[in-house]
Order: C-alpha cells, then structure tokens, then sequence
C-alpha cells in the first residue's frame, strides 16, 4: 500500500515544503531543507519505479471514494520513467543552484526561487500520474504560475517583458484546453480519462464534429505549452532570459508536462481508433518536421548562447510530436525515450552555458577559446552537443536512428530526408561553439589553462547529467523495450 501511494507522497512532499521554505529565515537551512524534499522525493521515484517494474502498472484512489466519482491516479511503466527522470533532473540542477543563484537573483528571494522549484516539480508529477482531465488543467495553471516566477525572480526588463509574454501565450493555451475538456465532459459526463473513453466510444458517431473540435483545441493548447512550431513564440525570450538553472529546468522538463498530457487525451481519452481515424497525428507529425527544422535555422541566426540553445528546444522538441505523430505504440515509446534524454541532456547544456556566460560572456563570440581556460566544462558541453547532433553510441543517436527505422516501416521515405536535414543543422550551430573553443591561434592566445575552470558542484552536477546521458545511450535497447511495453498499456488499456 505504501509503495502504491508513492506518487501521491511526492506530490504531498513537495507541495507541503514549498510552504515551510518562507518561514526559514537562514538561507543553509533553506537550501537543505529544499534538497532534503527533493531527495525524499526522488527516494519515491526509485522505490515506484521498481515497484512497477517488478510487479504491475496500477491505479490508486486518492480518497474514500472509486472512480469515476473519486479522483484516481493512473502509475505506468512510462510514467515511473519520467517522475524519476524529472526528479533527478531537478536535484542536480537545484545542487547546482547553490553555488551559482546569487549570481542572478537577489538574496532575499532565495527562499521564493526554492518554494518555485519544489511547486513545479509536484506540479509536473500531478500532470504525470493523474487519470482525471480537470485535475490536469489545474496542474497545468500550478505549473504556468510556477514557471512564470522562476522567469521574472531574476527581476531584469527582459525577465519581465518575457514573462508578460509566457504568461499570455499559456493562458490562452490553457484556456483552449479547458474549452477542449468542456466538450468532452458535455458529451461524456465524465472527467475520469477512462470513464471517458468508454463513453466517447458509445457517441463517436452521433458527436463526430464536437470530438474533432475538441482534439483541434487540445492540440493547439497543448501545442503553445509544448513550444510546438508555430506556437513557440514565447520560449527564445522566457529560456535565454531566464536565471541558467531555471532555463535547465524549463526547457528539460516543463515544456514536457504538456506533451505527455497531449499523449494521454489523445490515447487514453480518446483511444486509438478514434485518433488513428482523423488528421489530428498528421498534423501534429507535420508540425513537428517545421520545429525540426525551423528550430534548427533559427537557432543557427543567434548571437547569444542561451538562445542557441532555447531554439534548440523548439527543434528538439520537433522531434517528440514527430515521433507522437507516427503513430503507433514503438513511435510512442520513442516520444518517451526522446523526452527522457532531452530532459538529460538539455539541462547538462544549460547550466554548462550559464557557468561558461558568467565567466566569459553571453555572447557566441565571447566564448572563443574557453576550451582553454575551462577544458571540463567546455568538454561537458561537447558531449551533451555531440548527442543533439546525432554522434553514435548517444542518445540523440538512438532516437534520430529508431525514427528512421519506423519512418521506413510506414513507407513515409521523406521522412528521413527531414531527419538527416534537421542533424546537419544542429551541426551547423553547435560546432562553431566547439571549434572556436579549442582551436585557432587567434582564439586562444593570451588564454591560460584551466585560468577560469569551476570545481565542485558546478562541475559534479552537469558531470552526473552527462554520466546519466550515456547510460540511456548504451542501455537504450533495454530501455526502449521497456518503454514499449508501458506505450502499449497507454495505447490499448
């Protein structure tokens, strides 16, 4: 039972310290009291993770009563994954914090950047693990709030113009997903993801155009949210702006929760006949092809760092929908496993940048020849930046090539020319970065070796990120399957 009601502990966990942080006055205690939860949490995660792994997916009832009236929550092999994942992402990227959030927000404001933190990530997990769609918006609105105070705590013009503009785009996101719950409810009775489906399999003929509406609506939601192209507009200014262990955090992990709500309505709500029978995955598989590239040129056209890399997620992120809108349960797995090694490998490039930026500068031309003076965080970042592109062995490889694989098993050829193109462009803008930070007599002259070289966790933290990332590289095989399995359970329960 204790392990069963895991999810929910975390959940409590978080929230319950996010509201102990402001009442610390001592800004250690702070700090370990905020690492002590997320410990706790990620503790959870692992015990859930091998609880579902070794014996069963199941579903648990927060309250007296059972669904549909009660409010359930639905623990699958996919879902365990990613609140571990998620979870770990956040304690080294927190670890990181530590040294380096000084440097951006004022002191008093430590405590309310913690209290952030700790409210995103339990937000996230309720979007994972709960089967019922209202509770899902209301985390989406947690986690857009969250999200927005992790932007503008750093309290600069840009901060605050880019949240202004976050802010407007997610509740204009979350207001079509609410109408898009509206319908479903209206024609179901039903908020419960599986009371629903078996309702909407009774009506799909008499409400043909009231379910086609509401997918339309809940792929735009989801797609401002999830940064799907042509939706992203917010993401460059609200990343790039952003303190770096918030821009990690943003771009690894909460732009997911959105998606992994898209794959659940569509699958679980609506079920794979209904959705296999409309346009809604083509469209969003032909979405993500422009991310892939769009993201890619775009990103290609900035002078600054951090916004290299924030358009790197709207290209990244292309991939995700590409493999959402293949269809079937092996793309779907491969969604998963791209969300997973994204969330690795991004905020391992995010909180590299920012020490890079606050030693050199933010701009691509500053960071000539710091290879040089920082040799391991540049090395870091050249392992994180050889996955985007694709290098074998990586997980950026396994997933490029897996999508392949499936794209020639549905006989959809062009699909390769779109991932093959998207590699060469993620070449075209991380590699310069590389090259000019290791060689040319005119970028390292009057560098001194390891002159500017970090130690301790501002090293360990990114350094455990890219150990991680490796892992997932070389047990890909092991991983995917499993991965296959909890698709199917989503695809067909």
């Amino acid at each position: 039972m204790f392990l069963k009601a895991s999810p929910l502990l975390m959940i409590l966990i978080l929230f319950g310290v996010a509201f102990i942080l402001p009442l610390i006055k001592n800004e250690k205690n702070i700090y370990r009291v905020s690492i002590v939860s997320l410990t706790s949490s990620l503790l959870l995660s692992v015990l859930n993770l091998y609880y579902v792994l070794t014996k069963s997916s199941y579903k648990f009832n927060m309250g007296h009563f059972n669904a549909p009236y009660g409010i359930e929550i639905n623990v699958g092999i996919c879902e365990s994954f990613l609140a571990f994942i998620f979870n770990l992402v956040t304690v080294l990227v927190v670890l990181y914090s530590f040294k380096t959030i000084k440097n951006d927000i004022k002191k008093h404001r430590v405590m309310f950047y913690y209290l952030l933190i700790n409210i995103t990530l339990a937000s996230l997990f309720g979007m994972l693990f709960t089967n019922d769609l209202f509770n899902a918006f209301v985390f989406i609105e947690i986690s857009n709030l969250a999200s927005c105070g992790i932007i503008v705590i750093k309290d600069k013009k840009e901060n605050i113009k880019a949240t202004i503009k976050y802010l407007i785009l997610s509740c204009l996101g979350s207001g079509l997903v609410l109408m898009g719950i509206a319908f479903i409810y209206s024609i179901t009775g039903n908020l419960n993801m599986d009371y629903a489906h078996l309702e909407l399999l009774k009506v799909k003929d008499m409400y043909s155009n009231v379910i086609l509406i509401s997918i339309g609506l809940f792929t735009i939601g989801f797609g401002v949210k999830g940064a799907m192209f042509p939706l992203h507009i917010w993401l460059p200014d609200a990343h790039s702006s952003a303190p770096a262990p918030s821009s990690a955090l943003l771009s690894s992990l909460v732009i997911k929760g959105a998606v992994i709500l898209m794959i659940k309505v569509f699958y679980r709500v609506y079920g794979f006949d209904i959705i296999n029978n409309l346009d809604a995955l083509n469209m969003v598989l032909i979405l993500g092809c422009a991310g892939m590239i769009v993201g890619s040129i775009f990103a290609i056209l900035q002078k600054e760092a951090k916004r290299v890399i924030a358009y790197s997620s709207v290209a990244q992120m292309g991939y995700i929908f590409f493999a959402i809108g293949l269809g079937g349960y092996k793309a779907l797995a491969m969604a998963f496993y791209h969300i997973m090694s994204h969330a690795l490998t991004k905020s391992a490039l995010f909180l590299c940048v920012g020490t890079m930026i606050h030693k050199k500068g933010k701009k691509v031309e500053d960071l000539k020849g710091v290879g040089i003076e920082m040799p391991k965080i540049l090395g870091l970042f050249t392992i994180a930046a050889f996955s985007m592109v694709g290098i074998p062995i990586l997980p950026g490889f396994i997933s490029k090539w897996n999508l392949s694989i499936l794209s020639i098993e549905s006989t959809r050829y062009n699909l390769i020319f779109i991932i093959l193109l998207s590699s060469l462009l993620n070449l075209v803008y991380y590699f310069p970065i590389i090259i000019n930070g290791y060689f040319g007599e005119e970028n390292i002259d009057n560098k001194k070796w390891k002159s500017k070289e970090v130690k301790g966790i501002e090293f360990i933290s990114p350094l455990i990120l890219i150990i991680s990332m490796i892992f997932m590289g070389l047990y890909s095989g092991n991983i995917i399957k499993l991965l296959e399995i909890g698709a199917k359970s989503i695809m067909f329960s």
